[in-house]
């Protein structure tokens, strides 16, 4: 696991829906390739996390230079609230007002609604197929605009993501 990514996992805060993480590497119980897994108490819940390998910013059809926060795709288990495999993603900016974000796996594309800086999708039924795709895809491309008009395109691999996934699940289950 790269240092990238524990720092970015480390440095999030509680947002809408995104997995309540700690400030220190102690919930962390797995990590294979390019994912790893955190578990949480007080409500239990486990999420599979991952940082992009490649991030690219346009304005105006050019490639520019933006500073943004954390960049992250999770996939998270709360078995207190009924939730097994949602999907969420955080861009590290706030997202335009009334825009969406496009998650595309393997030629699927998958539509996510945005508030602030996250987005997921609509239902849980889209979750699944999400996270059908995660396993038996590559890569995952998200693309979205944030609220000062920067296009983002950002790649995450997915070697790793089935074995966490299913970790998170495992230990989440019941």
């Amino acid at each position: 696991m790269t240092g990238r990514i524990l720092s970015s996992i480390l440095a999030l805060t509680i947002g809408l829906g995104v997995p309540a993480m700690a400030q220190d590497e102690s919930n962390r119980v797995a990590a294979e390739t390019d994912w790893a897994v955190f578990q949480g108490d007080e409500p239990k819940e486990c999420w599979a996390v991952t940082a992009p390998k490649e991030t690219v910013n346009t304005r105006d059809g050019n490639v520019v230079s933006v500073r943004r926060g954390d960049i992250l795709l999770f996939v998270t288990y709360r078995p207190d609230q009924d939730i097994a495999g949602e999907v969420s993603f955080t861009g590290g900016y706030p997202f335009a007002e009334g825009s969406t974000a496009t998650l595309e796996i393997a030629g699927s594309k998958f539509e996510l609604f945005t508030k602030g800086e996250y987005a997921w999708p609509a239902t849980p039924s889209e979750d699944q197929k999400i996270v059908t795709a995660l396993k038996r895809g590559a890569d995952a491309v998200v693309t979205a605009r944030s609220s000062r008009g920067t296009q983002t395109k950002d790649t995450f691999s997915l070697l790793g993501a089935t074995s966490m996934i299913e970790e998170a699940e495992r230990l989440c289950d019941g």
